[in-house]
């Protein structure tokens, strides 16, 4: 009885393997913010996305991922605002989404976002080239990211050195961000942002430096780093509850943060082998 009851769990896990579904290439396309306001609490300078040579870069890097045959494309959008992002996708399909913009922000301070964004520049154009009818939202907003504490805390329980530390990365990564905005291709900064160093550098802040944060009562720390990846666990929630079993090629655009938390959860989901932009580029 015992050897019959080993091989039917046997035969029902075999079973269980041939039924799963084939895992999909999942791109992780991690990016800085093409159109960058300055509210990020690193500050880098801007990057003219709309000059020629950028744009000639974006063409050539959007027909290469148009013919990686991405079956869903998601951008870092809130997604409970999908009837928005489906609104403006159809008005890019349509070829009138620059006319709309413009008639509704007349000043270009109002309308640069929606021109330059990485959301339009990179991922609406991949789209429309692999001849895709949506482009999915999947951003998460309702989770806090309280700095302000985490610096009062780090006061309160006199941790000049941890402060120091944490001030020099982030004039650091800014330095270094602000020369390779001065100084690469789009398309260099873009795989740049994709390298093992950059993410590794991305996730390691919060380990290594906030969650240290606050006296040995106070979790300010901690609550900071959990609220982070909060929000990156559920915007991969979104992606792996809208990835149906047919699709073989994901691409997922976001800020270079989410992404290298992604690429780290992604690890563990059998859905998924990871795809190296440095491999679709090239």
């Amino acid at each position: 009885m015992k050897t019959l009851l080993i091989l039917l769990c046997g035969l029902l896990l075999g079973l269980g393997a041939t039924a799963q579904t084939k895992p999909a290439e999942l791109l992780l396309l991690g990016t800085f913010h093409f159109h960058n306001p300055g509210a990020d609490i690193v500050k880098t300078k801007s990057f003219d996305v709309l000059a020629p040579k950028a744009q000639a870069e974006l063409e050539t890097m959007t027909n290469r991922l148009s013919q990686w045959h991405p079956d869903k494309v998601f951008v870092e959008w809130d997604w409970n605002n999908q009837a928005e992002l489906d609104a403006l996708y159809k008005l890019y399909l349509g070829g009138q989404y620059e006319q709309a913009i413009q008639a509704k922000y007349p000043k270009p301070g109002q309308r640069d976002f929606f021109l330059k964004n990485e959301i339009i520049q990179l991922a609406f154009r991949t789209a429309k080239k692999a001849g895709l009818q949506r482009v999915y939202a999947f951003d998460y907003l309702k989770t806090t990211f309280p700095f302000d504490s985490v610096q009062k805390a780090m006061q309160h329980a006199q941790q000049a050195a941890l402060m120091q530390r944490i001030g020099e990365t982030f004039k650091r990564v800014e330095a270094d961000q602000n020369q390779k905005l001065s100084t690469f291709t789009l398309t260099q900064l873009l795989l740049d942002f994709n390298t093992p160093r950059s993410i590794n550098e991305n996730k390691g802040a919060y380990l290594d430096l906030l969650n240290k944060a606050g006296s040995i009562e106070s979790f300010a720390g901690p609550w900071l780093v959990s609220e982070w990846y909060r929000r990156n666990l559920y915007m991969y929630s979104v992606v792996q509850k809208t990835v149906e079993p047919a699709d073989q090629r994901v691409l997922v655009l976001a800020g270079a943060a989410h992404t290298a938390m992604m690429r780290e959860f992604a690890q563990y989901d059998s859905r998924f082998r990871l795809k190296e932009l440095k491999d679709v580029l090239k």
